[in-house]
């Protein structure tokens, strides 16, 4: 089943299914490894994706809850590239196109391509 309308609590269930699927990923599975672990059950994790979900929430929502800055802990994130930004962003497409019907998924990956561009841009990649 797909979702028609972007709702806080399926922006979660498809970020555990989307952060599944990375840390089965070649490319950029160790830079969540190193920081989160291995395991999603973790608190680590758990943490990470309550964020994310406020995160996301806030940009499409117009929920208030996210008080973060999303860019810092990037900033001493060892390996990051372009490719791996642009892997990040391939498997969030495909997960967010599995998860919402077509005009809510394209308000994602709109919103993920400036995210990542902004990303790029202030580590100078």
């Amino acid at each position: 089943m797909q979702y028609k309308t972007i709702t806080k609590k399926n922006i979660r269930l498809m970020l555990d299914r989307f952060y599944s699927n990375i840390l089965k990923d070649e490319l950029i599975a160790d830079f969540f490894i190193d920081k989160l672990d291995d395991e999603m059950i973790s608190d680590e994790w758990q943490h990470h994706l309550n964020l994310l979900t406020d995160f996301w929430a806030s940009i499409l929502l117009e929920d208030t809850a996210y008080a973060g800055k999303p860019l810092k802990p990037h900033m001493t994130m060892q390996g990051l590239t372009r490719e791996s930004f642009g892997r990040w962003l391939e498997l969030f497409a495909l997960s967010v196109d599995k998860f919402y019907e077509e005009e809510a998924a394209n308000k994602f990956k709109h919103h993920s391509k400036i995210v990542a561009d902004n990303f790029i841009k202030a580590l100078k990649l």
